[in-house]
């Protein structure tokens, strides 16, 4: 399952928000109460998420610094796909989705398709 826990997903949106990549001290200090949370809790994130692909992570120094393994469009395509496969019925599925877009969300959609080479 490629959902993100709660403080995983705090991390990927500090690593997803910058075009650098970030040392666990960086995300640290960037999260939200993060000088409530204790270094060794992210920096076992951090690589709990290098373990399971989310980011890359290479040497700086004595450190690490970590980037995402893909950008975030990607990451919810692919949980959305994942749920779509789990339905008995994906047509009923993306119906639903369809329905409950805006109306020009549901244009840009359209629009997307249209776009769409023929498989």
């Amino acid at each position: 399952m490629r959902n993100l826990g709660y403080l995983e997903a705090l991390v990927m949106e500090q690593l997803w928000s910058s075009s650098e990549p970030l040392s666990v001290r960086q995300v640290l200090e960037a999260l939200p109460d993060g000088r409530n949370r204790a270094y060794t809790t992210v920096m076992t994130v951090m690589d709990n998420l290098f373990q399971k692909s989310f980011v890359a992570r290479e040497r700086s120094g004595r450190a690490f610094v970590y980037r995402p393994s893909q950008s975030r469009a990607q990451h919810t395509a692919e949980v959305m796909e994942e749920a779509l496969s789990r339905d008995g019925d994906r047509g009923a599925a993306l119906m639903h989705f369809v329905g409950q877009l805006a109306s020009d969300e549901a244009a840009s959609l359209r629009a997307l398709l249209d776009q769409r080479e023929p498989s």
